[in-house]
């Protein structure tokens, strides 16, 4: 009963959203990190269990889940160092647009 929960949960989120678990967990196992925090909106934060425990069973690695805001690419949890955390995952409702930029960014000194 509680893995097809989980398989639900995991699927809603699949179908619902563009999220690849099997690509995080890759990326979490070729750099072979051993902790990794999640950091989720709220409207995510009822699969948090699902997310870590599947990532876990993927990886291996230690997965905390970060319980503080979650309000886009700039509100980065800060101090996770001291824990040992080597990757921090963002889960958003939405793409990261800066991604899809076409034309090169250029940094003025």
């Amino acid at each position: 009963m509680v893995e097809r929960a989980l398989a639900s949960g995991i699927k809603y989120l699949t179908d619902k959203y563009d999220i690849d678990f099997d690509e995080i967990a890759k990326r979490i196992n070729e750099k072979k990190y051993d902790k990794v925090a999640i950091q989720i909106p709220d409207g995510f934060k009822m699969h948090a269990l699902e997310i870590a425990d599947l990532l876990h069973e993927k990886t291996g690695a230690e997965i905390y889940i970060w319980g503080g805001s979650a309000y886009g690419a700039c509100d980065i949890p800060t101090g996770l160092e001291k824990l040992g955390i080597k990757m921090i995952i963002q889960f958003g409702h939405a793409r990261f647009r800066a991604d899809e930029i076409k034309h090169p960014t250029e940094v003025k000194k």
